[in-house]
């Protein structure tokens, strides 16, 4: 039996956009070609993107893959996920985690890397959420522009990891 916090489960992967949630949907171009699709996959994956994002991310395994479970966070805030689906193939790489009791937040959200059928390369975090804790519910509008600003900066961590390794 799951201890996740939400129902229903998987929706960032099959494009479920559940009602009483808010909906994020951030994207943003990395590139072009099959190599860039592979390299930026894989720092998905491996939660090397957080990493260089400046959060920090503890595993129950070195990628992600369903069950997995992970705490992520920056200085003393860190939040309980498990890995509810990941994807790896030949031009869609990613994965989504549920939130565990002890996160501030209720919801999914989910990390992908796409290659469309022009060649270019695309991240993009999808997530529906809900306060579950005082604080994310006192912060507001706050809350909302700390997701959104989370996932800019994942990009923006993504695409330095995809150039310096170009």
């Amino acid at each position: 039996m799951s201890d996740l916090t939400y129902t229903p489960v998987g929706g960032t992967a099959t494009g479920l956009r559940p009602p009483g949630f808010r909906h994020l949907h951030y994207r943003t171009p990395l590139g072009s070609g099959a190599e860039l699709h592979k390299q930026a996959g894989e720092a998905v994956l491996t939660f090397r993107m957080h990493r260089a994002m400046g959060a920090r991310v503890v595993a129950s395994a070195r990628a992600a893959s369903p069950g997995v479970r992970l705490r992520v966070g920056a200085g003393p805030l860190m939040v309980p996920c498990e890995v509810v689906w990941s994807l790896e193939s030949e031009n869609k790489t990613g994965w989504g985690y549920g939130t565990l009791p002890g996160h501030q937040a209720s919801g999914e959200e989910a990390f992908v890397v796409e290659r469309d059928e022009r060649d270019r390369v695309w991240f993009s975090v999808v997530a529906y959420s809900r306060p579950a804790r005082l604080p994310m519910k006192l912060a507001g509008p706050f809350a909302v522009l700390a997701q959104e600003t989370y996932a800019r900066l994942l990009g923006r961590a993504l695409k330095r990891i995809c150039t310096v390794n170009a």
